[in-house]
């Protein structure tokens, strides 16, 4: 899967110009909390809660909430947004997107294309959505856990052509290496763990636990 396949391309931005209150205003019709910087199409920054929250005076301030006000219609995206921003292609694999956001600690990533231009945005919930619907957990049927012998060669084809003899379609397959073990997560569209269970386990296979979604 690529980013493409679960970025956003209606992407509220904002220019180098707006002024913060623009900016908190945009956030909360929108309820994001992240807006690209844009000039001329082109990505020049990221302006975001955190930042804006970072430059506002305390709590304990003196500031009237009319002096507040002023200064944050006085105060432009350009003087407190993050310049540095990591972005990722629309044909980026969606792990690789999930590790950077990782690796960095950050919560989204602008999608840009050769020259710069903004063509969507990513964010952790997107990642989110992304896996839940590769995991099919959302979809009808039964998911089965399977722990297999890494020794014995072809295990998944067997399990598939088992399944298959047996009328039971396969919709997502996940294999996790755990402490010198592999699991296999299967999950079918049958609505009989039970059955399915036993047919796998007729080959051999130990089924540690089958459930009906």
């Amino acid at each position: 899967m690529e980013v493409k396949d679960y970025m956003s391309t209606n992407v509220i931005t904002v220019t180098p110009e707006t002024t913060v209150m623009k900016a908190l205003d945009l956030m909360k019709e929108h309820d994001i909390h992240r807006l690209p910087v844009v000039e001329d199409g082109k990505l020049v920054g990221l302006l975001t809660e955190e930042l804006v929250a970072g430059h506002s005076p305390s709590m304990a301030t003196s500031l009237s909430m009319h002096e507040l006000n002023y200064l944050l219609n006085k105060t432009t995206a350009s003087e407190i947004m993050q310049k540095q921003v990591l972005t990722v292609k629309a044909h980026t694999l969606l792990e690789e997107a999930a590790s950077l956001m990782r690796q960095q600690k950050v919560g989204v990533l602008p999608v840009v294309d050769a020259r710069g231009h903004v063509e969507g945005i990513i964010t952790d919930k997107d990642i989110f959505d992304a896996f839940i619907e590769i995991s099919g957990y959302n979809t009808p049927g039964s998911r089965l856990f399977i722990e297999i012998n890494e020794d014995k060669p072809g295990p998944l084809e067997e399990i598939s052509d088992v399944l298959r003899e047996n009328n039971v379609n396969v919709s997502t397959i996940s294999v996790y290496h755990r402490d010198g073990k592999v699991q296999v997560v299967l999950h079918v569209d049958s609505t009989n763990p039970d059955e399915v269970a036993d047919f796998i386990a007729q080959k051999g296979y130990r089924v540690i636990s089958a459930m009906k979604k």
